[in-house]
């Protein structure tokens, strides 16, 4: 998707209310996206209470549902991640949403909505989180090259092959914890032949042996046409990509292809990833097939 000149966003607060410290935060987000012509809109719930709660999830629903019927709206990005995502999923009308598509972006707990919006709708949505672009110019300049300049850097991830040699499916996933919370409701994905991205920030060891068995028991790893590993914050400040593939290997077939970056999680500069959108990726190439 592509941004222009003028068009309005809105910025939404569908998980955990923020902190009124983030308050500067969220002035320089404002400031950066008005220099690149764009018109943000913000959520009229955007902090905590006294009590340390946002908004109730009907109010958040119903936000979120006014942007999506509000035809000036060009896109709607979410700056809040956390826990309580997942409570505005049954007050989302998806026959509107899909009658007024626009591109939905979030990241971390922000994978129940996507992935949601993806099984009710069946149209494409974007992993990443836009507060990120305040952390650097570089960042920043990835973002309007991507989405106003339509030079797609965000989304040129580099891979690199555990097990097999090309992953092809369209993108379900996310945050491998919130991921897990859709399971049982009618909001989990199809998995039949779709490839499964998971990524972490606190997640621990025993963390995630318990997300994967939950995975394998669900028959998640049996269905999946390829598995795509982020990067997993926490875990990798003690083991490398490699000790952390051989946790994960225990719980799936050996015929599953598994590839790995370090371009997608939860670390300030993370690239982007289009949930729902098919994606093809040789050994040795980019997600977009070009060789490195």
């Amino acid at each position: 998707m592509m941004l222009n000149k003028n068009d309005k966003i809105a910025l939404v607060v569908c998980s955990n209310g923020k902190n009124i410290e983030d308050k500067d935060r969220l002035e320089k987000l404002e400031s950066i996206l008005v220099e690149m012509g764009l018109v943000p809109v913000f959520t009229k719930y955007i902090y905590k209470d006294k009590f340390g709660c946002g908004a109730k999830a009907q109010v958040r629903g119903e936000e979120l549902m006014s942007f999506y019927k509000n035809k000036e709206i060009k896109a709607i990005f979410d700056i809040s991640g956390g826990d309580i995502a997942n409570e505005v999923l049954d007050y989302l009308d998806y026959d509107a949403i899909k009658r007024d598509y626009k591109p939905f972006f979030g990241y971390s707990d922000l994978t129940t909505v996507l992935n949601a919006l993806r099984s009710q709708t069946n149209e494409v949505n974007y992993l990443y989180q836009i507060l990120n672009i305040i952390e650097s110019e570089e960042i920043k300049t990835s973002f309007e090259n991507t989405f106003i300049k339509n030079e797609q850097t965000l989304f040129d991830v580099k891979w690199r092959f555990l097990q097999g040699r090309s992953v092809e499916g369209e993108v379900i996933g996310g945050n491998i914890r919130c991921f897990l919370k859709l399971a049982g409701t009618r909001y989990f994905p199809e998995v039949e032949n779709k490839v499964l991205f998971i990524e972490g920030l606190g997640t621990t060891i025993e963390g995630l042996a318990t997300h994967l068995a939950q995975l394998k028991q669900i028959g998640v790893f049996d269905k999946i046409s390829g598995l795509l590993i982020g990067t997993f914050t926490e875990i990798e400040k003690e083991m490398s990509g490699e000790e952390l593939f051989e946790l994960v290997k225990e719980y799936i077939p050996s015929s599953l292809a598994v590839a790995k970056t370090q371009e997608v999680g939860h670390a300030k500069n993370s690239k982007a990833l289009k949930i729902g959108e098919k994606i093809h990726i040789k050994d040795g190439s980019d997600s977009k097939g070009r060789k490195f």
